[in-house]
């Protein structure tokens, strides 16, 4: 059976109710679509993996079950290994090597969408238009700043990805542009 991002909507909804989770689910989508065109990934698929990928987070917050336990659901829901891979690929807690192109790309852009925002955040316009390569590395730099935010994977994820970081942030800000209305950016 084939799912459709309706599906994979139904199921944030249903399992987030924090608008701020639910926004990052759809930036982490806009990026992970972005990167599948540019690389020539399956843009829908690509885009699934990126809306599903912590969609368990308020249910199970506490690693392991985050993501162990939405990636049962969505196993039992019979959803692509393909993206129950990528999205055990984005916890690097769970060991689980990132071998596809999406997986590298969705462990890449996760942290970096989060940071993104969190610097649209605190422009004086709230605007991701205002958004710069230059203001989201030195906000990197600012370990007080978006603490939760990992630096560690960011440079792993750019590592992994192989696009230089300028390029790479570049490319997520660029992605979220994309849907800043749906975002409140």
């Amino acid at each position: 059976m084939a799912h459709t991002r309706e599906d994979a909507w139904a199921l944030v909804t249903e399992w987030t109710a924090s608008d701020s989770l639910r926004n990052h689910a759809l930036a982490v989508e806009a990026a992970m679509r972005f990167y599948a065109e540019k690389l020539g990934g399956d843009i829908e698929l690509w885009g699934l993996a990126g809306l599903l990928h912590d969609f368990d987070y308020e249910r199970y917050p506490e690693a392991p079950a985050h993501p162990t336990m939405g990636m049962n659901h969505l196993r039992s829901l019979g959803w692509s290994e393909a993206i129950i891979d990528a999205i055990a690929g984005h916890a690097p807690y769970l060991g689980v090597p990132r071998e596809s192109l999406m997986a590298k790309a969705l462990f890449a852009v996760d942290e970096l969408c989060g940071m993104i925002t969190a610097v649209a955040y605190v422009k004086p316009t709230r605007s991701i238009a205002d958004v710069e390569v230059s203001s989201v590395k030195k906000k990197l730099k600012d370990k007080s700043f978006a603490r939760s935010v990992s630096r560690e994977d960011i440079a792993l994820g750019v590592e992994e990805l192989g696009i230089p970081l300028d390029e790479h942030i570049q490319n997520c800000i660029t992605a979220l542009q994309g849907v800043s209305e749906s975002l409140g950016l």
